[in-house]
């Protein structure tokens, strides 16, 4: 037997040979030699290529690697009808090796796809979301499928199984641990994953087979082809328009835009032209990628710099919630009485104001996830028809009955617009139409920021 040894190692694999001069050539690309242990080490994400590289040069090793046995017993219980749209993602992503990244709206089934493709290898699986509510959805989901316990990493919860759900936060903790206990790895909300910490959790997994599922992939250059390297090329790319009506509710997007009132208006231009003449005095373009960090640098370190950041905070305020918003906001609320209305910000003080206007239940990142069950609940109950929120429910949060969402503020992201669209677009009992309202001051900077956000098919010939 040879005693080249392939093992797990802290989240990488290490190739320990019996003479060192017989390292593969062939392997140059993916290991490097590590002095301290005097062996080789790569990433674990490379341990497919690495295993088939070895095999095709007739290398003789023994493969330590995984600590897991497929699952032959794993099958999907109380029957599951798929959507068209759902096995063709299922049949793309079989065709290239059960490795890649499908994009579907929300509301379109991801986790369904997912537990089609679990059925389909039956083999130990980790599931990364984002959140506590996903996780605890997910779960729940294996659960009902499956009929069998599933793991949960996260949450305060500890318990490794064949099937686990971590949140990407606890994974990459524990992925040099449990790295090579899964062979198939699934990343929902991936378009996460390409940021500097999380992908790490990729990067130590061993898992040769693996799914990205997202249902807004817009991304830079070098974040695309990070999540390519990670989880594979995109296979599947179906879009909010092409389910409209059949498996997502119609819908209609309506931009409004109201005036600052007079004292507003004078504020605002005050503010913003100490704001821009900072910019212009500096050279400094928002519009390019690093006008955010060249500004931020220059008010740490130019004369008039504070002054300039606070008068930015200071009309980008006004322009966000002006008077006659509230005002619009009031006669939508008044017009969909008894409907069911998820009101979005872009800041916590906005959202804490329509809370205190209207006496509406706000959640936002502050809010404790006990009370954040109770509002969610009360809500697609029906007990409280209008939520408020900032950003928190962006993503991630399984509410059919949203019937209409109102933009109040926002960024210019067209992932976070797309996101809050998809929230009011999920199929429900009496549910004919969802409707997006976008409220918008005219001649601010809100203008260009609803521009950006707008740039996206799903809005393009709503608008």
């Amino acid at each position: 037997m040879a005693k080249n040894n392939l093992v797990f190692d802290a989240g990488t694999i290490r190739l320990d040979l019996e003479n060192i001069e017989d390292f593969p050539i062939r392997l140059a690309d993916i290991f490097k030699f590590d002095p301290r242990s005097n062996t080789f080490r790569a990433r674990a994400c490379d341990y497919a290529r690495t295993v088939l590289t070895l095999r095709e040069i007739g290398f003789p090793f023994n493969d330590l690697v995984k600590n897991c046995s497929p699952l032959p017993e794993l099958r999907i219980h109380g029957g599951l009808r798929p959507h068209p749209h759902q096995q063709t993602a299922l049949t793309r992503w079989i065709e290239h090796g059960c490795r890649g990244v499908v994009s579907l709206p929300t509301g379109a089934g991801k986790t369904i796809l997912a537990v089609m493709a679990i059925a389909h290898l039956r083999r130990p699986a980790l599931v990364l979301v984002p959140t506590i509510e996903l996780l605890t959805q997910w779960c729940s989901t294996l659960e009902r499928f499956f009929q069998c316990p599933v793991g949960m990493l996260g949450g305060g919860s500890r318990n490794i199984l064949p099937l686990t759900v971590s949140t990407y936060d606890s994974a990459v903790l524990q992925m040099e641990f449990i790295g090579n206990r899964f062979t198939f790895l699934i990343a929902d909300e991936c378009h996460h994953l390409p940021g500097a910490g999380f992908q790490l959790a990729a990067a130590m997994a061993i898992a040769p087979f693996r799914l990205g599922l997202s249902a807004t992939l817009e991304m830079d250059d070098e974040r695309k082809h990070t999540l390519q390297t990670l989880m594979g090329e995109t296979v599947c790319s179906i879009g909010i328009d092409e389910l409209e009506g059949n498996i997502l509710s119609n819908y209609q997007v309506k931009r409004l835009f109201v005036h600052l009132s007079a004292a507003e208006n004078s504020a605002y231009r005050e503010q913003r032209s100490i704001y821009t003449a900072f910019l212009n005095r500096h050279g400094i373009s928002m519009a390019s990628a690093n006008g955010w960090r060249n500004f931020l640098i220059a008010c740490v370190r130019q004369p008039g710099g504070k002054a300039a950041f606070n008068a930015f905070l200071n009309q980008r305020r006004i322009a966000r919630a002006g008077t006659a918003k509230m005002e619009l906001l009031k006669s939508i609320l008044l017009e969909h009485a008894g409907e069911r209305v998820l009101i979005f910000t872009a800041d916590n003080d906005s959202a804490y104001e329509i809370g205190r206007t209207f006496i509406l239940p706000v959640v936002t990142h502050h809010t404790k996830s006990a009370e954040r069950k109770e509002f969610l609940d009360a809500f697609r109950a029906g007990t409280y028809p209008v939520l408020v929120t900032s950003k928190v429910l962006n993503e991630g949060v399984d509410i059919p009955s949203a019937a209409v969402g109102v933009v109040f503020s926002g960024s210019g992201s067209v992932r976070e617009h797309v996101q809050r669209l998809g929230r009011i677009l999920r199929p429900a009992p009496g549910k004919t139409q969802a409707m997006l309202y976008e409220l918008v001051s005219a001649g601010t900077s809100e203008e260009y920021t609803s521009g950006k956000r707008r740039e996206h098919r799903a809005y393009r010939r709503k608008y």
